[in-house]
């Protein structure tokens, strides 16, 4: 999930394969390494569409880039990933999910409104960073996703109004966290605990975090190697996909996890 604000303002893509709309993405074994100015980075392109990032998902690659830049995509070593059952339910978390569930019209929900979370997480302030890598490009490929089935949201609502969510990709049972936002405390992690639950009910068996923060290894998440990641992805994308729409918060499933 790429929940960082980390940016690269100023790249060197001159060695960098250039890609056209359909070409295949080179292997991520060519991702500039840890020495590099830009770790993880694999190629350029000057569009990104739809098709596009699915191809880069199936092969563990994903776009990020700024306003003004062309389209990077990535693939780093190692990789950020939460395996479900190692995610911490903290007791304040706990707490913060049983007082905002008792509430008259709050509720946790997928995909209610798309669009509306990947707008939010793109004008959601973020330390460190005066811009947004959700750029109208992207929004509008994403939500092209959306509409195939491909890419979700995981909502926190109280009444009509959107207090936070997630959005995420989802090929198979192969997860692929993206970036959230909160307008209440704890809002962002009780979606993640609705997307969780739901990875924990059905097998799924990591959602991708992408890079490393320290947000995230407090939930539980941490680093493996690129190759063993690429493993789990070339298996959980052949598995059937999950009815996300319909699926709901499982609080057995959360109740099992380390406090």
């Amino acid at each position: 999930m790429m929940f960082n604000a980390r940016m690269h303002d100023r790249t060197d893509a001159s060695a960098l394969p250039w890609l056209g709309p359909e070409d295949p993405f080179p292997s991520p074994a060519q991702a500039w390494g840890r020495a590099s100015q830009a770790p993880g980075l694999l190629a350029i392109s000057s569009t990104v569409e739809a098709a596009q990032i699915e191809q880069a998902y199936r092969h563990g690659i994903f776009p990020w880039y700024s306003a003004g830049q062309p389209v990077l995509w990535w693939s780093p070593d190692p990789r950020m990933t939460l395996i479900p059952s190692d995610f911490r339910l903290h007791r304040s978390l706990r707490q913060s999910l049983r007082r905002w569930l008792a509430q008259d019209g709050v509720t946790l929900a997928f995909d209610r409104d798309f669009r509306q979370v990947m707008q939010r997480c793109a004008a959601q302030p973020r330390e460190g960073q005066s811009g947004t890598w959700i750029v109208p490009e992207m929004v509008e490929a994403y939500c092209l996703l959306h509409r195939r089935g491909l890419a979700h949201s995981a909502e926190l609502w109280r009444g009509n109004e959107l207090l936070a969510g997630l959005y995420f990709v989802a090929i198979g049972q192969a997860v692929f966290g993206e970036s959230m936002f909160t307008t209440v405390r704890d809002g962002s992690k009780m979606a993640l605990c609705l997307l969780v639950s739901v990875a924990r009910k059905h097998g799924v068996p990591f959602i991708d975090c992408q890079q490393n923060t320290r947000h995230l290894a407090s939930l539980g998440a941490t680093e493996k190697p690129r190759a063993h990641f690429l493993e789990q992805v070339h298996g959980a994308i052949h598995e059937p996909p999950i009815d996300w729409a319909h699926e709901t918060l499982y609080w057995q499933a959360l109740k099992t996890s380390t406090p």
